[in-house]
């Protein structure tokens, strides 16, 4: 009979996790392979929803759990982080003796776990590598770097597997498989309006607005600055006649004074406001459809899930200040600053300007159009573990 391959996935944080779902999904039903699920950072918090739950009850099992120390909302947590994680993780891929591990994106949680699995000579695999984010969340300088210390990498589109091939990376260790949390999308695996209705107690005779923005650790003293322009939106938006539902940050540095002002705001009680830790990836998808097809709204904030995942469901991004900037992006997308009648006048646009509802509804997606699970997974299948893949070589 013959042997299964090993396949161990790491995830640091809830937007991760989403991502991941398609291909952790496609790699546990594949006859070749076994997953093993190493759950690690944010998911493991209670402040950021200890989101473990939401993998729990999608039916995974969860393997090892590794705790990331982060003792402050600062810089310097986010490198004792790294440091903490290369020492546990090593303990756990020690043990597991995976044949290949699978990383995504580009995350201090995630780098620390590709700085360990590649420097224990384990195949690593890296996905999204390759796109553009100049807006100072350190999302470039991590995700190149991740680039050129894995062995295979998967991409959403085919600019960013130039960009790798460019790097010096040899051309058969890229393919691009598009986004692979489009395959939910394109199977409609997301919360029905009436389910959500039930759940949240919002309305389906007002519009909706999808809030998430989060802090951007070079900029990590303007944190307040940015925020508050944007809650105050908010709150104008409500007082309109707006549904808001507001969504915490990630665990970058600078999080928790998000996380304060979005606390300040829920104690106040206000009509229209809803303020809900981590909505997870079936509900926050639910959402977005029912901003892009039934009660009009938008999403609104810096994540890239509003430039990535609101194209598929007809859904506009109001994309608040620089921390998008460089992404590939579809025409649904309108820029603005940290400024509260920018944001107020954008989202209205998305919800009565017909013109530019026919773009968020025609708008070439430009992320693929699902099926990144099983690409992902048959290639894994067939890919040769050997010193060839080890031993990488510089092109350029």
């Amino acid at each position: 009979m013959k042997k299964k391959k090993i396949v161990a996935i790491y995830t640091g944080n809830r937007a991760e996790y989403g991502l991941q779902y398609p291909i952790i999904k496609a790699i546990s039903k594949h006859p070749d392979l076994e997953y093993r699920l190493i759950v690690s950072g944010a998911h493991l918090q209670n402040n950021f929803g200890k989101t473990k739950k939401e993998i729990e009850n999608d039916g995974f099992k969860i393997h090892s759990e590794v705790k990331l120390d982060m003792p402050d909302d600062n810089l310097i947590s986010t490198a004792t982080a790294i440091g903490s994680g290369i020492l546990r993780l090593s303990q756990v891929l020690k043990k597991m003796k995976p044949d290949i591990f699978v990383v995504y994106a580009d995350r201090f949680e995630g780098f620390s776990a590709l700085i360990t699995s590649t420097q224990m000579g384990i195949p690593t695999v890296h996905l999204e590598g390759g796109d553009i984010t100049e807006g100072g969340a350190l999302d470039d300088m991590v995700r190149h770097s991740m680039t050129k210390l894995a062995h295979i990498h998967f991409t959403t589109n085919d600019d960013a597997k130039k960009r790798i091939i460019k790097m010096g990376e040899e051309p058969w260790r890229v393919k691009t498989v598009g986004f692979p949390t489009i395959d939910l999308i394109e199977d409609k695996y997301y919360a029905t309006p009436a389910a959500l209705v039930k759940k949240y107690g919002i309305s389906l005779d007002k519009p909706i607005v999808l809030f998430t923005q989060h802090s951007i650790p070079t900029e990590i003293e303007d944190t307040l600055k940015q925020i508050r322009p944007s809650i105050k939106a908010c709150t104008v938006l409500a007082q309109k006649g707006f549904q808001v539902i507001l969504t915490y940050p990630n665990n970058d540095a600078g999080g928790q004074r998000i996380i304060k002002e979005l606390e300040k705001l829920k104690k106040k009680n206000l009509p229209n406001i809803f303020v809900i830790p981590s909505l997870g990836r079936y509900n926050y998808h639910g959402v977005l459809n029912l901003c892009g097809n039934v009660t009009g709204g938008a999403c609104v904030g810096n994540s890239s899930s509003g430039i990535k995942e609101t194209p598929p469901l007809k859904c506009a991004f109001i994309n608040i200040g620089r921390r998008q900037q460089g992404r590939l992006r579809a025409k649904n997308v309108i820029d603005v600053g940290y400024n509260t009648n920018q944001i107020v006048t954008a989202v209205e646009k998305s919800t009565y300007d017909k013109k530019f509802i026919r773009q968020c509804q025609t708008c070439k997606n430009p992320y693929g159009e699902g099926k990144s699970g099983k690409k992902v997974a048959d290639f894994l299948a067939k890919l040769k573990i050997d010193l060839k893949l080890i031993q990488k070589k510089m092109t350029y």
